[in-house]
């Protein structure tokens, strides 16, 4: 972790008030639980946020985080909803019918691959956009996480998605009838386009049914090969399909009623800490991609180009079915205007891919995350 310099940075104007207001006076701290096992990215980015939130607020707040314990992933939302813990790690995708027009932004992420972002920093702008999409420009988000009694703080994403296998697959005569697991619906309709069999499978099975030969590949992040084991399994990876990173997280939904606690400044101090969570994780990722990519050969694993013909094809995909999208929603979860909704996020993401162009530390993405998104927010109006 090399975010020391961002915290002191980030909390240098505003830890002398703070640490006055809070003298003699008890710190509140505050639940944080993430269904990452401890040690892992997603546990140690949860660990720079505490650190951050108590050093941004000068003390007046902590948080307190409970790795792979106190919620599972599909336990978060309903546990912030409950009272369970204070905040959380949420995997969207996980609640379809309580997120759909958030999650709807979440079936967007294969357009990173039809605009100029180097696949390192394809998830760096997912959430940039993302994030300031929800935050700005989709009120309807904000409203869905308010029924389910949260306040979305920001998110998170991992790199570019690629073909783990246990066998080369790079075309598309090698690509019929292979078992995909897939991570999301837009990717399982890409697995059918391409002639495969897409299986919704939980990452945690996924180990052993690569190396039971149940699966032929997965579609991840190289991060996977390292936090899930998968560079045991793992013989062959093709790069550049099917793309798209998974961005359908909050990676720090906040109880309303614990949001609605605070004052002005402890909610500034949260929205600070979590610009360097979002930023932590998903640098981390990055990192981590590259280190074990660079490192495949010593697995054992031969990296391949994917062949023209499956690269056309994924991208003729990409653009068609943004139609399939709109009617989805519209169709299944009644989402309005979801043609908009997708005009609007385009747009965001063409500009953060700009934006994020040139970031090579974690300390630079947590400032332009504070500096775009977080820092505008009208913290007295929001999701109030």
């Amino acid at each position: 972790m090399t975010l020391r310099k961002a915290i002191q940075q980030f909390a240098a104007p505003l830890a002398l008030g703070s640490m006055m207001l809070a003298a003699g006076a008890n710190a509140t701290t505050i639940s944080h639980a993430t269904g990452y096992p401890p040690n892992s990215i997603g546990a140690n980015s949860a660990e720079v946020y505490a650190k951050a939130l108590e050093e941004i607020s000068g003390g007046d707040l902590k948080a307190k985080v409970y790795a792979g314990s106190l919620l599972s992933f599909l336990e978060t939302s309903p546990g912030i909803r409950d009272g369970m813990a204070d905040s959380g790690f949420i995997l969207l995708s996980y609640y379809p019918s309580e997120f759909p027009v958030t999650n709807l932004v979440g079936e967007l992420s294969m357009l990173t691959e039809l605009v100029d972002v180097a696949p390192s920093h394809a998830g760096l702008a997912y959430v940039g956009a993302m994030s300031e999409f929800i935050m700005n420009d989709c009120p309807e988000c904000i409203e869905e996480f308010a029924a389910q009694n949260q306040v979305f703080t920001g998110g998170s994403a991992s790199t570019a998605y690629f073909l783990l296998c246990n066998q080369p697959v790079t075309n598309m005569e090698q690509v019929k009838g292979k078992r995909f697991r897939t991570a999301g619906a837009h990717w399982a309709r890409w697995a059918e386009k391409v002639g495969a069999t897409p299986v919704s499978m939980s990452i945690a099975e996924t180990y052993e049914a690569l190396n039971q030969g149940v699966l032929d590949c997965t579609l991840s992040s190289p991060t996977e090969l390292d936090i899930f084991k998968l560079k045991e399994v793992t013989s062959d990876i093709t790069v550049k399909v099917p793309g798209g990173v998974y961005g359908a997280t909050a990676v720090n939904n906040v109880s309303q009623d614990v949001w609605n606690s605070l004052t002005e400044e402890q909610r500034r101090h949260v929205l600070k800490a979590t610009a360097v969570l979002g930023a932590d994780i998903s640098w981390e990722y990055q990192l981590s991609a590259t280190r074990e990519m660079e490192n495949a050969g010593d697995s054992g694993i031969t990296v391949h180009q994917p062949s023209e013909e499956l690269v056309q094809v994924t991208e003729e995909f990409i653009r068609n079915d943004l139609d399939t999208i709109v009617e989805r929603y519209e169709e299944r979860y009644g989402v309005i205007g979801a043609d908009l909704v997708i005009d609007s996020f385009r747009s965001l993401l063409t500009k953060w891919a700009g934006l994020v162009e040139g970031i090579d530390n974690a300390d630079d993405l947590a400032g332009l995350y504070w500096n775009e998104i977080y820092s505008k927010v009208d913290v007295s109006q929001y999701s109030q």
